[in-house]
């Protein structure tokens, strides 16, 4: 595994941004907000957020040279040692950025691999995400490469000429090499783990990051997987048996999607979304309370596509309804109500509840209209498991 130095931990740091043509400033802002919060999940002490206007990001320096050295006067002035964009820089502007602010400088992407990094628990998703990181650090070895390991051996061990770079790269393209083929293995075991499991409907959780997937998981499967108030604090796909009137089904849960999320994490977690594929119902859980959720939906939905699982039955389930506010949804209302005031069938009368699939809104924490939640699963399980099994009927 990759030095624990590489991690983050109580370091201060400022978030960088560019609003372009795409995206405004309000928006970037947002995802600072979203970026702020990545960080605080690992670790680091968000201190400042800085927001150029460009028409497209500098291909240099990402940032125009009057903002990088106001980013470098806050930063030498409060002895900040960290400096986070929020896009995946290309090798060129990491190496230039940081010959100008000579302090760390990571990327939304190494952000998240560090995150992901901290919270792998299993010999699976170690492994998934040691695959992330050599192939995010492969191409930018001239600027950042301490060394791996160093090699041992001497003698008839390096070509003549050979490079201490290029002796690391070929490190590093054995590594990724070992830890596909390490993949491949544990995948054939999940694989016939899933046959193994009989023939029993099969629902998936997925959704965005920190929407209360693995909350759900806790109150219908009775068990205790990890849910707390952080990004990504489920990695590893955990799969449960529920029961609801006497109607088995296997219940997992899934890594959470976000906005730009490397595609490198996405094809080392394909193992883990796997269970989405193979899942006969897919359980879309939107944190209905985040000013931002159509967008997550969005995500969501472009991820499924991307993965080819979009055609497969989809319940939404609009959750966290106790932290709601539709003020914060529509700044043009003028007569905003207080939670307190809102119904079920206010909620079910929303536009954002009138989809394409069945719908339910609920409030995992609090327990809230959880038997209508289930007594929708029952229905759905059962016919699905009717059309499986046409003479064995429960």
């Amino acid at each position: 595994m990759i030095s624990e130095d590489f991690y983050l931990s109580e370091e201060e740091a400022v978030l960088v941004g560019v609003a372009t043509q795409y995206q405004t400033k309000e928006l970037v802002q947002e995802y600072l907000e979203e970026l702020d919060f990545l960080a605080k999940t690992a670790g680091v002490i968000p201190k400042k957020h800085f927001i150029q206007n460009l028409t497209i990001p500098n291909q240099k320096t990402y940032v125009r040279s009057g903002k990088l050295i106001e980013i470098l006067d806050y930063i030498t002035e409060k002895e900040i040692k960290l400096v986070i964009f929020d896009d995946e820089l290309s090798p060129t502007q990491l190496r230039n950025i940081e010959n100008v602010l000579e302090v760390k400088v990571l990327d939304r992407t190494n952000l998240i691999l560090d995150i992901f990094a901290q919270r792998a628990r299993t010999s699976h998703a170690k492994a998934q995400v040691e695959l992330a990181q050599y192939q995010y650090i492969l191409p930018r070895l001239t600027r950042m490469w301490t060394h791996l390991e160093r090699q041992r051996g001497g003698i008839g061990m390096r070509g003549p000429g050979e490079t201490q770079i290029e002796t690391d790269r070929r490190l590093i393209l054995d590594k990724i090499s070992k830890l596909k083929e390490e993949l491949k293995s544990i995948d054939k075991q999940f694989v016939q783990q899933r046959k193994n499991r009989g023939q029993m409907i099969r629902l998936a959780l997925v959704g965005y990051t920190n929407v209360g997937k693995s909350t759900i998981m806790n109150l219908l499967s009775k068990s205790e997987v990890l849910a707390e108030d952080k990004l990504f604090a489920t990695l590893d796909t955990t799969v449960r048996k529920v029961v609801i009137n006497n109607l088995p089904f296997l219940l997992s849960d899934t890594v959470g999607f976000i906005r730009k999320l490397p595609h490198n994490l996405i094809e080392s977690f394909k193992s883990t979304l796997d269970e989405a594929k193979e899942s006969d119902l897919i359980i879309h859980v939107i944190d209905v309370s985040h000013k931002s959720f159509q967008e997550q939906i969005t995500v969501v939905d472009n991820t499924l596509r991307e993965l080819k699982i979009n055609d497969k039955p989809i319940l939404m389930v609009f959750n966290k309804i106790d932290a709601f506010s539709y003020s914060a949804q529509d700044e043009f209302d003028l007569n905003p109500k207080n939670r307190e005031n809102y119904s079920l069938d206010d909620f079910k009368n929303m536009y954002f509840a009138k989809t394409n699939y069945p719908a339910v809104f609920i409030s995992a924490k609090n327990k809230e209209n959880i038997e209508e939640f289930k007594e929708i699963l029952f229905n759905l399980v059962r016919n699905m498991h009717f059309e499986r099994y046409p003479y064995n009927r429960i």
